[in-house]
């Protein structure tokens, strides 16, 4: 009813091709696909990235833990 048709569909993409000849589709398509590529690789990175700073943190912190223990220790001494 409201929805559109694979006939609808067909007839865009036939008008698309006809419009743009399929050499410049398919540019478009490998241009579309190494953007999408690369967006994934730098979310990755950034990932990788956030990992290893909470990975440089958390040894940070774990001597100051440590610190702490021994100051109290001395403290109570």
């Amino acid at each position: 009813m409201g929805g559109i048709s694979i006939w609808q569909l067909l007839i865009i993409f036939a008008i698309i091709i006809l419009l743009f000849g399929t050499k410049k589709l398919r540019n478009i398509g490998s241009d579309l696909g190494s953007a999408v590529k690369g967006f994934k690789n730098s979310v990755s990175d950034d990932n990788k990235a956030e990992t290893e700073d909470d990975k440089v943190e958390q040894l940070k912190e774990a001597p100051k833990s440590d610190e702490n223990i021994t100051t109290k220790e001395k403290d109570q001494a």
